[in-house]
């Protein structure tokens, strides 16, 4: 069962389909943080923001107290979970430390990958997928952009016989940066949308 972001009573059950939506949203979300690892400090610092939202989900579901009051889905030691996000968060931040601009480490396809799954994981097991497009919300950005114009410029190339675009350049980072964007305001506005993201996915749970 999985909760639905905005209602209170309302579960939803992926049936026979529940393990290729879990392989689906986990090679999903890791690629997503993939694709968001283009600028110095930004995969990891969104990564370390959805990691600490989702250590407070953690916490939430796991106390009766809390889910009750609440009316959320108890899930019983899932609780255990906010050490692993904790561990996620520290590593966020000590990362950050020689990642932020000018980078002086980079994650690279292994860390991306890995951290995105991580955040897909997490939000399978506390069985809250739905909410996945909202604390991941840069994730998702991203890689819409990269979809919408891989498909726009496919599209032009076979209608027109000449391919056009819709972003200046594609994840949407590098559009912001290629329309005159520092690097740096780029990630650090980033940021300011991803706790914006992280609050309403807290409000979710009383906004019913």
């Amino acid at each position: 069962m999985s909760t639905i972001p905005f209602e209170k009573y309302i579960n939803f059950d992926f049936g026979i389909f529940y393990i290729p939506v879990v392989i689906f949203i986990i090679t999903a979300t890791s690629n997503a943080v993939n694709l968001t690892d283009g600028l110095d400090g930004l995969a990891i610092g969104t990564v370390g923001i959805a990691g600490l939202a989702l250590g407070i989900i953690c916490y939430i579901s796991g106390n009766s107290n809390f889910a009750g009051y609440l009316t959320i889905m108890h899930l019983k030691g899932s609780d255990e979970l906010v050490i692993f996000c904790s561990a996620l968060v520290g590593a966020a931040l000590g990362f950050l430390w020689y990642n932020a601009y000018p980078a002086q480490v980079f994650l690279g396809d292994t860390g991306s990958l890995a951290l995105g799954g991580a955040i897909g994981v997490l939000c399978v097991l506390i069985k809250k997928e739905f909410l996945l497009p909202i604390i991941g919300g840069i994730f998702f950005a991203e890689t819409l952009s990269v979809i919408i114009q891989v498909c726009y410029y496919k599209y032009t190339k076979k209608r027109f016989g000449e391919p056009r675009r819709i972003f200046k350049m594609a994840p949407i980072h590098h559009h912001f940066e290629k329309s005159g964007w520092h690097e740096s305001k780029i990630v650090v506005r980033f940021y300011i949308m991803a706790v914006m993201l992280a609050i309403i996915a807290m409000t979710t749970f009383k906004v019913r």
